[in-house]
């Protein structure tokens, strides 16, 4: 199983841009904790924590896909040097606001500013695949699940590293520490000029545009924002779920069972050398997906739910891999950054919105209900993206969106 990605990280460049992209994605799992932990510390509110928070997350959804559109034009040392610097910036003022007590309505856009220079640094990279595999576009499948292996070894490390910092040395500590994993990687980053995609301008006699125009984008994007709300939800679900139980520090073992699950399809996906097309492949995850939220509902008992999860897990990867590859493919090159972020920040809002809908759904019902919300998301993102998928192979002449790119 290792073989692909040793050949992976053998390719020229490879191990630097992997290792900044791990270190700058790092707050991706780190910022939301981090502001909800030192907000909630000087304000004494988590209402007020969590709505700074989702301040920034919407913000963010704003910002990462203009940011990427402008890597895609001009080249992303020169937007990701300026924007990385202006994100410390903005991060120091909302701790510096934070710390010194002032109004609250201050920290508001102090974590608007935050998100909007916050970029998407996982499309980023993704993108610096498509360019140094090129010329060997079969790989790309195995780089994007190796870049789901690494998501998941954040979102496992990430929040126990902040809150370890926030409750363990000083409340802005767990935030600080967020804001300078993505100084630090963005800037290792934009010093890697070997592997930088070159800037692709706008083809002559092209329509402008945002790249939501594009039908491959319109559809996968929902089906991307209704996974985040499977994620968000299950996360609440979960912790809910123990502490009905009476075993609240448990909740984190099942969720890291639910990440190991992902982790491990990833591995066993990018392994494998697929014969079968992209958009088969993420009709099929998207599938799995929805059946493999049917079993935590059914379930009462604690120890159960971790190997339940695990294999609800299973079926993450198979749906998130292709539907990047998919981005890769059916998106034009001077727009390819810029697709992949709007996917990867649709994640983020639906993310938002998963919390909310399963926490209202905690409050009322209780927590076994609550598993109905990601069942629910789950069905209609495999209803909309089977019907997506059709409709798109009914109007695409070309070849299919598993045949090899033709990019450069």
């Amino acid at each position: 199983m290792s073989g692909p990605y040793r050949e992976l990280l053998a390719v020229p460049g490879a191990r630097p841009f992997v290792a900044a992209g791990f270190v700058g994605r790092m707050s991706m799992a780190m910022v939301g904790i981090g502001i909800v932990l030192l907000v909630s510390a000087v304000t004494g509110s988590y209402g007020i924590a969590g709505s700074v928070a989702a301040t920034l997350s919407l913000s963010y959804a704003v910002g990462a896909p203009l940011s990427a559109r402008f890597a895609d034009r001009y080249g992303q040392h020169r937007v990701l040097v300026p924007l990385v610097l202006a994100n410390a910036a903005a991060f120091a003022l909302l701790i510096t606001f934070a710390q010194l007590g002032l109004p609250v309505w201050t920290l508001f856009p102090a974590a608007a500013l935050a998100g909007l220079t916050q970029v998407s640094l996982g499309a980023w990279i993704r993108a610096r695949w498509t360019h140094v595999l090129r010329d060997t576009p079969g790989r790309l499948h195995a780089a994007f699940s190796f870049e789901s292996v690494v998501d998941e070894s954040i979102f496992v490390a990430g929040p126990l590293i902040v809150t370890a910092l926030a409750t363990g040395v000083h409340p802005a500590a767990g935030l600080a520490s967020a804001a300078g994993f993505t100084l630090a990687g963005c800037l290792a980053l934009a010093a890697q000029r070997g592997t930088e995609p070159p800037p692709v301008p706008r083809p002559p006699g092209t329509r402008g545009g945002h790249v939501l125009r594009n039908p491959a984008v319109r559809v996968i994007t929902p089906v991307f924002l209704l996974l985040g709300v499977v994620f968000a939800a299950i996360d609440v679900s979960v912790v809910a779920f123990a502490e009905e139980r009476g075993r609240t520090g448990m909740a984190g073992v099942v969720l890291g069972c639910y990440a190991l699950g992902s982790g491990v399809a990833a591995l066993w996906y990018g392994a494998r050398r697929w014969r079968s097309p992209l958009e088969r492949r993420f009709q099929v995850g998207l599938a799995l997906m929805a059946v493999a939220m049917v079993p935590p509902v059914l379930v009462g008992d604690l120890h159960l739910m971790m190997a339940v999860v695990f294999f609800s897990g299973l079926a993450i990867s198979p749906t998130i891999i292709p539907g990047y590859g998919l981005v890769e493919r059916l998106v034009p090159a001077h727009q390819l950054t810029e697709g992949l972020a709007v996917v990867s920040t649709s994640v983020g809002v639906g993310l938002a919105g998963g919390s909310s809908a399963a926490g209202r759904v905690v409050d009322e019902f209780g927590a076994e209900a609550a598993f109905l919300v990601p069942m629910a998301a789950a069905l209609v993102a495999a209803a909309y993206g089977l019907a997506g998928m059709r409709f798109l192979a009914r109007r695409s002449p070309g070849p299919a969106p598993g045949a090899p790119s033709d990019k450069t």
